[in-house]
C-alpha cells in the first residue's frame, strides 16, 4: 500500500513520476481524439491502425539492429510503426473507395494481413543474434517498467503536442462529425479534416505503443469516449470528459504497473478504463442504469397516481394495491380508502386536465399529434400558458347555461 501511494502521489522517483505523467497525457489525448472518431462512427479504423503498426515496428527494429547492433531506439521504432500504420490507413481508404468492399471488410483485411506479417517478423527478430531483442514484446501489451527517461520524455512531449493539435482543430472536427455538408458550406475542407483526424489518431496510436501496447491502445481511444457519452449530450463537454477519463485510466494503470516489472501496463490501463465505464454505465444521472431504473419507477408511480385520481373523481373502486399505496403516501386517501380533501382537489385537477387535452386534440389536431404530452404530467407543463387559458375559456363557455 505504501508503494502504491508513493507512486500515486508522484513520490516513487523521478522516472516513475515522468512515466505516469506521460501516460496521463497520452490517455487524455487518446480520449479526446477518440471522441471525434466515435462521433464520426469510425472507431474500427483505430483497430486497423494499431495492428498495422506491428510490421513497421518490427522492420525498424531489424534495420536498426543490423546497422547499429541495438534496435530499441524508440524514435526509430515510432517512425517505422507510423509508416506502416499510415500505409495501412491508406489501403483501408483505397479499398473502400475503389472496390465494392465495405469499410469494415477493408479494415478486417488490412488488420489481418499486417498483423500476420508483423508476427512473422517477430519470429525473425527472435532468431537474430544481435539487436538486444529483449523487451520488444512489450510493444504488444505495453510495459512502463524499466522505461528509460528519454522514452518517457518522448511519449509525454508527443502526447502534449497531439493534445494541443486536437484542441486547435476541435471546431472543424466537431462540424465534420455532425454535418459534413454544413461544414463544407462553412468553408471547411471535409477530406482534409478527416485526414487530420486519422493522422492524429495514428500519432496517438504510435506514441502509445510503449505504454498500452498495439493490441490494447485501441481501447484507450474507444472506452473513455463511450463512457463520456453517458454523462452528456454535447460534443465539447464529451471531449473534456473523455480526456479526463482517459487520463485517469492511463495514470492509474501506469501507477499500478510500476509496482512490479511483470505487470502489463496496457492491460491494467484497459481494466481501469473499463471500471470507469462501468461506473458511468451504472451511476450516470443522464443515461445510467440506476437513473433509468429510478425514472421508470417514478413514471410508474405517476401513472398509478393519475389513474387512481381519475378513479376517485369518477367514484370508481380501486383494487390495485400499488395504486392504493401511492395515493395513501401522497395523502390523497385515508387508510379506509376514502378520498381526503387534498385527494378530491387533485382528482378534480386531473379531470380538468383530461378535458383540456381532449379539447386541444379537437381544436388543434396536428399540434396535438406532435405535442410532448404522455397523459401523466400536468397539461400546464406541456402547453404554453396562453393555449391553456384559451382552452379554459372554451370549457367555461361549454359549461355555461344556455
Amino acid at each position: 500500500m505504501d508503494a502504491f501511494l508513493s507512486a500515486l502521489l508522484l513520490q516513487a522517483g523521478y522516472n516513475t513520476a515522468l512515466v505516469t505523467i506521460g501516460a496521463a497525457l497520452l490517455g487524455a489525448s487518446a480520449g479526446a481524439i477518440g471522441t471525434f472518431v466515435l462521433l464520426r462512427k469510425r472507431s474500427l479504423v483505430s483497430d486497423a491502425i494499431s495492428h498495422a503498426t506491428l510490421p513497421g515496428l518490427a522492420l525498424a527494429f531489424i534495420i536498426m539492429a543490423l546497422l547499429t547492433g541495438d534496435g530499441r531506439w524508440i524514435a526509430g521504432l515510432m517512425i517505422g510503426a507510423g509508416a506502416s500504420a499510415g500505409l495501412g490507413l491508406v489501403l483501408v481508404e483505397w479499398i473502400g473507395r475503389r472496390t465494392r468492399l465495405t469499410e469494415d471488410a477493408a479494415i478486417g483485411s488490412v488488420l489481418a494481413v499486417f498483423f500476420g506479417f508483423g508476427i512473422v517478423l517477430l519470429t525473425v527478430i527472435q532468431s537474430l543474434e544481435t539487436g538486444r531483442q529483449a523487451g520488444i514484446s512489450s510493444y504488444l501489451v505495453g510495459s512502463t517498467a524499466g522505461m528509460l527517461r528519454s522514452e518517457a520524455e518522448t511519449i509525454a512531449i508527443a502526447a502534449l503536442i497531439s493534445g494541443a493539435a486536437i484542441f486547435a482543430l476541435r471546431r472543424p472536427l466537431t462540424l465534420v462529425c455532425f454535418d459534413q455538408e454544413y461544414a463544407a458550406v462553412r468553408g471547411i475542407n471535409v477530406r482534409a479534416t478527416d485526414l487530420a483526424m486519422m493522422g492524429l489518431l495514428l500519432v496517438i496510436t504510435v506514441i502509445g505503443l510503449k505504454v498500452a501496447g498495439l493490441v490494447l491502445i485501441v481501447a484507450l481511444t474507444i472506452i473513455p469516449p463511450a463512457a463520456a457519452r453517458f454523462w452528456t449530450d454535447r460534443p465539447e463537454p464529451m471531449v473534456i470528459i473523455a480526456a479526463a477519463l482517459g487520463a485517469v485510466a492511463a495514470y492509474l494503470g501506469a501507477v499500478i504497473s510500476s509496482l512490479d516489472r511483470g505487470l502489463p501496463t496496457g492491460a491494467l490501463i484497459v481494466l481501469v478504463a473499463f471500471a470507469l465505464f462501468l461506473v458511468s454505465l451504472l451511476l450516470s444521472p443522464r443515461r445510467g442504469l440506476l437513473a433509468s431504473a429510478l425514472k421508470r419507477l417514478s413514471f410508474q408511480r405517476e401513472v398509478h397516481e393519475r389513474q387512481g385520481l381519475m378513479a376517485l373523481a369518477r367514484g370508481e373502486p380501486i383494487y390495485d394495491t400499488f395504486t392504493l399505496r401511492v395515493l395513501k403516501r401522497k395523502g390523497f386517501i385515508r387508510a379506509d380508502g376514502v378520498a381526503t380533501l387534498a385527494g378530491r382537489g387533485a382528482a378534480a385537477g386531473v379531470m380538468l386536465d383530461e378535458a383540456r387535452w381532449s379539447l386541444y386534440q379537437k381544436l388543434f389536431p396536428d399540434d396535438a399529434a406532435n405535442a410532448a404530452h404522455h397523459g401523466v404530467t400536468p397539461i400546464t407543463e406541456a402547453l404554453p400558458a396562453d393555449i391553456v387559458a384559451e382552452l379554459d375559456r372554451h370549457l367555461t363557455v361549454q359549461k355555461a347555461p344556455s
